[in-house]
């Protein structure tokens, strides 16, 4: 979604980074860049006013004058700045003391309302909850069965009343209760566009169930509308918090940016594609460094922790090391990595990355094919590819809808990859594994088997009384000692 925004602040700052000292002329210059780079990005004309003149404030004063490096010390006021137009701080969900915690989901019809209702439960899920959702759509055809469609992917119950939307969100309510959910989600109906009868409707449900959370779904694709509309919903029912859909896609981000400074009210969740696990709650900070090129770790991290067993990763890290990582081990690794997401939404995450390999069209059935050759392969094959001769390739290739030469250059890869790893560890490495395992001995750590016997050899000789010859021994009683020898 910010790409060419990110695009447009790396090419400013570039520029801002050359300079050993920056004047008043440079900083006004930086000033209407960003101003019309912001414009451009379709963000609010008053946001972008007052985000602008805020920054200009800052980078006027005495800290970016005497720094070293005045382009990095302007990097980062603009950074915190939009920070604090994107919301400042994530939005942290709390329960409720008796539940259920109740959530209304508002917007306008097509905005998502209803796939995003079940993400919503997804999400709440995850955190260890049991969430009901409402169906009290009754106005668009088979509303209320995409939405129990939905809940059965995701194993959350659905309910819904035919009756009318009143009486559906309460009779839900109370279903709630009584089956002991402690969250219910409610998708309510939406309009083309905004009227009294929506209004009203989406009033008498919300002093029905007087909500802990309201959330207005809103579709990043429509720009400053989306800003507009979320100003009426506000005026109706205080919204708590904005749920962005499509932020994948290629808006240029002005409701993003725009909505918080408007309206009041943080973005709280992100849509980031189609799949009911492409949700996250929206981090501030987080989305600042992403469109100033700096990546996203935490989030990155974050994912890798969702589907990598903290002990699987150890296991296959150690398998790298000593070369004994097989094509079965790099079939499990390329899974969790998939399950991540796109590969483009990861390399964008990187910080670092060049541009042109942030916008390059990265093939995601490559991974098919790769895997598809893996699993064209025997066991042997996988654990001992060296084997894999003329005729074995012809095979391997026939099976996965490849070529051989394809075959023979992943089998070359992965044979250069278990070198490389193999040379990481050197003399140093081993070294520094063998100081390890002693810690851990002294520790009563986990050690390897012949590294245990001679932990216990060496305590048991630190124990031992040292082994003196009978002269010695009659030397000692000769003398006038305060003790008396063992045994004597």
């Amino acid at each position: 979604m910010f790409e060419s925004l990110s695009d447009r602040f790396d090419g400013i700052f570039g520029r801002l980074r050359g300079k050993g000292r920056l004047s008043e002329g440079d900083v006004d210059e930086a000033m209407r860049e960003i101003r019309l780079a912001l414009l451009e990005a379709d963000v609010n004309f008053q946001v972008v006013k007052d985000f602008v003149a805020r920054v200009r404030e800052r980078c006027l004063g005495s800290d970016v004058a005497t720094s070293l490096t005045p382009g990095q010390q302007v990097v980062k006021i603009v950074d915190e700045e939009l920070t604090g137009i994107l919301g400042g701080e994530t939005l942290a969900i709390t329960f409720a003391p008796r539940p259920p915690t109740v959530v209304l989901m508002a917007g306008l019809q097509g905005s998502g309302k209803t796939t995003n209702s079940a993400k919503l439960a997804s999400w709440f899920k995850s955190q260890g909850r049991h969430p009901l959702l409402i169906g009290a759509d009754l106005q668009r055809p088979a509303a209320v069965e995409q939405l129990r469609t939905l809940g059965d992917r995701i194993d959350v119950p659905v309910f819904s009343d035919p009756s009318d939307p009143v009486s559906a969100a309460r009779a839900g309510l109370e279903e709630a209760k009584a089956t002991g959910r402690d969250v219910v989600i409610c998708d309510t109906a939406g309009r083309l566009s905004i009227d009294e009868e929506l209004m009203d409707e989406i009033r008498q449900i919300s002093d029905t169930l007087e909500p802990h959370y309201t959330f207005l779904v809103i579709d990043a694709m429509t720009g400053q509308d989306a800003v507009n509309t979320a100003e009426a919903f506000h005026e109706t029912l205080e919204l708590d918090g904005v749920i962005l859909t499509k932020l994948d896609g290629d808006a240029r981000g002005g409701a993003a940016l725009s909505v918080k400074e408007v309206v009041g009210r943080p973005i709280a969740f992100a849509s980031t594609g189609e799949g009911l696990d492409a949700f996250e709650q929206f981090h501030p900070d987080r989305m600042a460094d992403r469109i100033l090129g700096m990546g996203d770790v935490l989030t990155l991290i974050e994912k890798a922790e969702e589907v990598f067993e903290e002990e699987q990763a150890e296991e296959a890290a150690r398998k790298m090391l000593e070369g004994t990582f097989t094509f079965d081990d790099f079939l499990e690794q390329m899974a969790a990595v998939r399950k991540m997401g796109n590969l483009s939404s990861i390399v964008g995450m990187l910080p670092g990355v060049p541009k042109e390999l942030k916008n390059a069209d990265i093939d995601e059935g490559e991974m098919g094919r790769i895997e598809a050759i893996v699993r064209s392969m025997t066991t042997d094959e996988r654990n001992h590819p060296e084997i894999i001769d003329g005729s074995r390739r012809a095979r391997i290739a026939k099976g996965s809808g490849t070529s051989a030469s394809q075959v023979a250059a992943l089998c070359k890869q992965f044979g250069e990859m278990q070198k490389m790893m193999k040379g990481l560890m050197g003399p140093t490495f081993a070294k520094k594994k063998a100081k390890k395992n002693r810690k851990k001995a002294k520790k009563g750590g986990r050690v390897t088997a012949s590294k245990k016997q001679r932990a216990l050899q060496q305590k048991n000789a630190a124990t031992q009384l040292p082994q003196l010859d009978e002269a010695l021994i009659q030397q000692l009683e000769d003398q006038d000692l305060p003790f008396r020898l063992p045994g004597r």
